[in-house]
């Protein structure tokens, strides 16, 4: 190849009336002369990066070239198809070209291959179910190419160092090196390769992990951020994951932090339970020592109590432990503003249709008159040791003469034989104190209230506490 060969290299354009031309830029990789096939390296750079950057490059199932020139494509797809069999046939020739005998022809494939990497990440060629996408083949491509059989290659391996500051791709380097690995040594018979182990083990040793804790650290997420990531966890990360059990140490340390953080775990936490067979021992210890009253004021209020209706749905749970959750939940209520209530009755009178052997919560005449005679261990983490079943709902009784109406009249139902028929309680877990407050200011009174004692002047009897400190002047 001579002048116009380079030319032709140097001058090649993405433009589709030259598109044959990328025959000859192909051809021109396979020379002996280094400068040549230098030239022809930047050249497919440009190409095929630009290519990728435009969309050019079928995306999807790559059909065999021939076949494909007759069925019934577009023109467009025909085109996109034909021009991905031709970067195919560079990536193959540049995996080739990293096992060059120039390093700077070695260096040049390596970076373009790499570059390749970048923009296929951004610009997947395949669809995947998910929404991340990395692409591995390609990266395989290049891991072949450093770890070689028979040459060694040290000094290319050093140079691709600085690639592996990128999280993903340290993590896919070491699934491809271990699946090289693993077709590699069983052709060889247990015969030894010491030029292919000692690349292997370079590149290997020099994929540097967090040794010490503040490295560690540098991964911790400021508290707003982790709330933000826990909410979208469940929908929006999990189900694009190829192993979402690798979130398991994440959601049981997020679930182990406490306040919002531990109620915003729960969904993760949930689907990995349902789905995926997490074992949680402690998990309803845990659930238990949430309930505090902080649950009636977090933002994520009706989140926590539509998953702890969930949790405790289940009918094979232990007497004792829904007694527990019943008996702290009407507790709480004491001193829970009235939206809160609102949800908090219904929810455990539900707890009492579910669970009839915890009726005895209400069935108890002869409990304690007083709560410092109650059974009922508060301050206990461990539910099967607070003694919740020896005590009775009488907070509940207590809220019967709570100032706002509705919720005494709620607490009013343990009164009356519980129907089998459920609350709904979608309605009232998005119920806030400002709604209550509109609601009651546009009720229309039927009967006008009035002063039972007859009013005497503007500021009643001598005793008023008005006409103790105003006159008329």
């Amino acid at each position: 190849y001579t002048r116009p060969g380079l030319a032709v290299a140097a001058a090649a354009d993405p433009d589709r009336s030259s598109a044959n031309r990328v025959f000859e830029i192909l051809e021109l990789l396979q020379v002996s002369e280094k400068e040549i096939v230098l030239c022809a390296i930047r050249t497919c750079s440009r190409l095929f990066g630009s290519l990728l950057e435009r969309g050019e490059l079928f995306v999807g199932n790559l059909p065999l070239e021939e076949p494909s020139l007759q069925e019934s494509y577009s023109a467009e797809d025909k085109y996109k198809i034909w021009m991905r069999h031709r970067y195919n046939s560079c990536v193959h020739c540049l995996g080739e070209l990293m096992g060059h005998e120039s390093f700077q022809v070695q260096e040049s494939a390596l970076c373009t291959l790499m570059k390749f990497v970048e923009l296929e990440a951004k610009h997947p060629l395949v669809k995947n179910e998910w929404r991340f996408n990395f692409p591995r083949e390609l990266l395989k491509v290049v891991v072949d190419g450093l770890i070689p059989v028979e040459d060694n290659s040290s000094l290319l391996i050093s140079r691709f160092q600085e690639y592996l500051e990128h999280d993903d791709v340290r993590f896919f380097v070491m699934k491809s090196v271990a699946e090289n690995v693993g077709s590699v040594m069983p052709k060889t018979k247990k015969v030894p390769l010491p030029v292919y182990q000692k690349n292997a083990f370079a590149l290997i040793s020099s994929i540097s992990m967090p040794s010490e804790e503040s490295e560690i650290q540098n991964f911790l997420l400021p508290g707003s951020l982790y709330k933000k990531v826990l909410v979208i966890l469940h929908d929006s990360i999990l189900p694009h994951m190829n192993e979402p059990t690798l979130m398991i140490d994440f959601l049981t340390v997020a679930y182990d932090v406490g306040g919002a953080i531990s109620l915003l775990a729960l969904n993760g936490l949930f689907v990995l339970i349902l789905e995926h067979n997490l074992e949680y021992p402690d998990f309803y210890k845990k659930l238990y020592s949430l309930l505090d009253p902080s649950i009636f004021h977090v933002k994520y209020r009706a989140r926590f109590f539509r998953l702890l209706d969930l949790f405790l749905s289940s009918s094979h749970l232990p007497a004792y432990l829904v007694a527990a959750f019943t008996k702290r939940l009407s507790r709480l209520a004491l001193t829970a503003p009235p939206d809160g209530l609102l949800i908090v009755i219904p929810f455990i009178c539900n707890l009492l249709r579910r669970h009839p052997a915890c009726k005895v919560l209400i069935h108890r005449p002869e409990g304690p008159a007083e709560m410092s005679e109650d059974p009922y261990l508060m301050s206990e983490e461990e539910p099967s040791e607070s003694r919740a079943m020896e005590s009775s709902l009488w907070e509940i009784q207590t809220l019967q003469s709570h100032y706002h109406p509705e919720v005494s009249k709620a607490a009013t139902t343990i009164n009356t034989s519980l129907s089998e028929m459920e609350d709904d309680l979608s309605e009232l877990l998005e119920l806030t104190a400002y709604e209550i407050f509109d609601r009651d200011v546009k009720k229309e009174a039927t009967e006008i209230p009035l002063e039972f004692q007859q009013a005497r002047g503007l500021f009643g009897k001598k005793d008023d506490i008005f006409a103790e400190y105003f006159t008329l002047g």
